[in-house]
């Protein structure tokens, strides 16, 4: 009974929006629109391309830790001498160029060399490939006290920015991206939810759910404990509502196909594009219902970082003067 008013209701408005197609105005057009929707909205598909690179430096990153702590009783480095004691002077200084990114948004001549993006990049390298020198240069080992709370100084600070790196993804349009606006996102939701109406015959009932689930994202939560409950429970129904509008869409395209005499693989490519275009509108949404959460993090995150930069930069230099001098 449920099948036949879905049947009925997708031949009501199919017929509806099919007719524009016989002169092949109406295909063009909902064509159109629906890749305009995915180009303006292509910041929320996960891309492999973008993450190529990010991922292939993580593991260069992971196999030179891993070679260093397993080979560390017998590689020969001691940080007083020799490569170990270069490789010290080289993370430290890696580290130390870590102060260019803050000061170019302060020094006016440092603004037109490079790009932020560039800028912004070789922070983050530098952030990742200094402590894992100075980590070879300790030759994974604990040392005098005053070595040691500069290691650790160290690590916090690493630590921290991957943090950081986290949160600034999720309140920026891409990796190197500007700041987003709740409003840009939820527009860009609701361009895809059109889309969606052009693309698939019954969308009535998918749309309304879609307005339903992007309430979510008008709302801030009052506190962080309570972003930090919103987080999972917004991923948890995003994700069942993603599993029961496509269920819905196959029904209603398998309907039309059937009494259109749709190909198999016409039903498959309808089915692809709308489920592209439901993903696409639950990940605009997912973004912007957590964005006010990840972004008094990021505010929280920036009052403690600098100062832990600041704090390593002292007990590094304490480190160096008593290896010196002492």
């Amino acid at each position: 009974m449920a099948g036949t008013a879905v049947s009925e209701f997708a031949d009501e408005r199919f017929v509806a929006q099919r007719r524009p197609d016989a002169s092949g105005r109406g295909g063009a057009a909902a064509a159109a629109k629906r890749a305009r929707a995915k180009a303006e909205s292509s910041q929320y598909r996960a891309h492999l391309r973008t993450k190529a690179i990010p991922l292939l430096f993580s593991g260069l990153v992971i196999a030179a830790l891993w070679v260093g702590w397993v080979n560390r009783e017998d590689n020969g480095l001691t940080p007083e001498s020799g490569v170990g004691y270069w490789l010290g002077i080289a993370g430290g200084s890696l580290m130390l160029l870590l102060l260019l990114y803050p000061l170019r948004k302060r020094i006016k001549g440092l603004r037109a060399i490079g790009t932020v993006g560039f800028w912004f990049r070789s922070h983050m390298i530098l952030g990742v490939v200094g402590p894992v020198l100075v980590l070879w240069h300790a030759n994974f080992r604990l040392g005098s006290i005053n070595s040691n709370v500069a290691l650790l100084a160290m690590l916090v600070v690493a630590v921290s920015g991957v943090v950081g790196r986290y949160l600034y993804s999720k309140i920026h349009l891409g990796l190197y991206g500007r700041k987003a606006e709740v409003r840009e996102i939820l527009a860009d939701a609701d361009a895809l939810k059109e889309a969606i109406g052009v693309d698939l015959p019954v969308a009535d009932r998918l749309v309304e759910q879609l307005s339903a689930f992007a309430q979510l994202g008008t709302v801030a939560p009052k506190s962080v404990l309570t972003g930090f409950l919103l987080v999972p429970a917004v991923g948890v129904r995003a994700s069942v509502i993603r599993m029961r509008l496509i269920a819905d869409a196959r029904r209603a395209i398998m309907v039309e196909g059937k009494r259109l005499g749709w190909s198999r693989k016409i039903r498959r490519r309808r089915l692809a594009s709308v489920a592209e275009l439901v993903t696409l509108h639950i990940a605009a949404v997912k973004k912007a219902a957590v964005f006010a959460f990840y972004e008094r993090l990021f505010r929280l995150w920036h009052v403690f970082h600098l100062p832990l930069f600041f704090l390593l930069v002292i007990a590094a230099t304490i480190h160096i003067f008593a290896a010196h001098v002492f």
